[in-house]
């Protein structure tokens, strides 16, 4: 492994900013053998970092029982969450964490491709990628019979997105590697099963696939360790907004917003919107609430909002983004979303009654249980939340005489 060179990493956390050796995780993956690893990730608990939480052990058990001769394993970094930055400190500093999670993703399920499906506006990073990936060719980390490993034969390349924000969303992503529009796909069947060119394939997000090679080296255990019991192990936050010290951390599941505001050094805090422009804007009288699975659940980004800013203006920044990012496949999201953009406009005018904006909160709901795919069952969570948990900001004097029509 002296080809490969290490980066003067400077960041510290539980997990995967933690100790590691390059190439011991895919080393230890085959002396475990392919039942064992999936014991170990389903002993630690994993659940995919992209926002979904779906259990990463259940997803390659899946695709290791599918009968076929060709599987893929696709690794999802077409981060086009806004406020979110984390996998692109993945990438950079620690593509060997991202690299050998997707090597010992093919041996688990029997796969001889990956796929690294890396955002449109990350194409800086391509010409660093591919020498990596060519520095793993040479140490016979990829390539034939790896590390000795007979007839465990498994390769990486790098496809770019083209800015597509759906494209997030797996199939959609699959769809695009395709050559088809980014579209989501119905489901069943789902890419476990058939997958990209309808062969099992699955699609891990980069911090799901950077956890492996710690969870194989230190144990499911020592994993579990960190976070709660519903949410183990720790979470990477990108971090943006008003505060004195944004960026990336590494932190356990567990920790309450308080506690973050303190660490970044946040001041006269107003708002946080956990989980993007998709997620959810908490209040002051809700910062004791926690991030993980069973509270606040989020795919990574927190956008800190002080005194200053202006709600109703954040709300409609969202609102537009979601309009314009809409593939309009469905309904409910193609015509939804319009309309929810439309409510906001219509209260910065004072042109609204709260008998319509209860009934557009209720189109928002509808929205998220009737939309195909997560863009549309999520882009309402930001307009519901801002106008019940802001709404005395957002409101003041606005329609009065008029609650009832």
């Amino acid at each position: 492994m002296e080809s490969i060179k290490t980066l003067n990493k400077k960041r510290s956390g539980p997990v995967l900013f933690s100790e590691y050796k390059q190439g011991e995780g895919v080393k230890k993956a085959l002396e475990m053998g392919r039942e064992n690893i999936l014991f170990e990730l389903k002993g630690s608990g994993l659940k995919g970092r992209g926002g979904a939480g779906f259990p990463t052990a259940t997803k390659w058990m899946l695709s290791a029982a599918s009968n076929s001769d060709k599987k893929f394993i696709v690794c999802n970094a077409d981060e086009g969450e806004p406020g979110t930055f984390k996998d692109r400190v993945l990438l950079l500093e620690y593509p060997e964490l991202v690299f050998e999670g997707m090597i010992i993703a093919g041996y688990t399920i029997g796969a001889k491709n990956g796929i690294l499906y890396l955002r449109g506006e990350y194409e800086y990073m391509l010409k660093s990628l591919e020498d990596y990936l060519e520095l793993l060719r040479k140490d016979n980390l990829l390539g034939i019979n790896i590390l000795g490993k007979k007839d465990f034969n498994f390769d990486i390349n790098i496809r770019l997105g083209s800015g597509a924000y759906v494209c997030g969303e797996e199939t959609a992503l699959i769809e695009s590697l395709e050559g088809y529009r980014g579209e989501p796909r119905n489901r069943p069947p789902y890419p476990v099963n058939t997958g990209y060119l309808g062969h099992p394939t699955v699609v891990n997000n980069v911090e799901t696939l950077a956890s492996v090679p710690h969870i194989l080296i230190k144990g499911g255990d020592w994993f579990r360790k960190h976070g709660t019991d519903k949410s183990t192990g720790s979470k990477l936050f990108s971090v943006s907004g008003d505060c004195e010290k944004p960026g990336v951390y590494e932190l356990s599941w567990g920790t309450s917003i308080n506690e973050l505001l303190e660490l970044v050094e946040a001041k006269n805090t107003k708002a946080v919107q956990v989980g993007g422009a998709s997620g959810t804007c908490l209040p002051k009288s809700q910062f004791h609430r926690v991030l993980g699975y069973e509270d606040v659940a989020t795919g990574g980004s927190i956008m800190i909002f002080n005194e200053s800013r202006n709600m109703l203006k954040v709300l409609k920044n969202f609102m537009k983004f979601f309009v314009e990012e809409s593939c309009g496949q469905c309904t409910p999201c193609r015509i939804g979303n319009t309309k929810l953009l439309e409510a906001v406009e219509k209260i910065e005018n004072d042109d609204f009654t709260f008998l319509y904006i209860n009934n557009l909160k209720e189109l928002g709901r509808t929205m998220q249980v009737a939309s195909k795919c997560g863009l549309g069952q999520s882009s309402p969570n930001s307009f519901i939340s801002i106008l019940e948990n802001f709404k005395d900001e957002i409101f003041g004097s606005k329609g009065k005489g008029r609650k009832n029509g």
